[in-house]
């Protein structure tokens, strides 16, 4: 990720869901105007409505989230966003990585849930 986009942006929910030291290249900043974020933790979990609040206030953002409900008010409110499959993607077609499908594989034995069609497009987008 650092590759890719150098500095990553993080809220503090967030960076304490991780409950792991953070990389020097990840910053932790909070939502200058805390209103958006309280409405979205109306329909969404405070991690997701943090980010998407942070990312309401950045010029050119990327919001990176896989949950559904979430990139749903993201997509809605105007805001590019990306998942897993998008930046392991992007990696491999900015030639950081050879290939994603042991990294998809090794994200299938956890509770992470990709569905099986996102993976084989995923797979079919980078020539894998």
């Amino acid at each position: 990720m650092q590759k890719l986009f150098g500095q990553v942006l993080i809220t503090q929910i967030v960076a304490d869901e991780f409950k792991e030291k953070l990389p020097d290249w990840i910053s932790i900043q909070s939502p200058a105007d805390i209103k958006n974020q309280l409405v979205l933790e109306s329909i969404l979990d405070k991690g997701e409505a943090s980010s998407i609040a942070l990312a309401l206030e950045k010029e050119n953002c990327l919001l990176i989230m896989d949950e559904s409900m979430g990139r749903k008010q993201a997509k809605r409110l105007g805001l590019t966003i990306t998942g897993t499959l998008g930046v392991l993607a992007q990696a491999k077609q900015s030639g950081y990585l050879t290939t994603i499908r042991p990294l998809l594989d090794k994200i299938q034995e956890t509770d992470f849930r990709l569905s099986k069609q996102l993976i084989q497009e995923t797979l079919n987008q980078v020539g894998e």
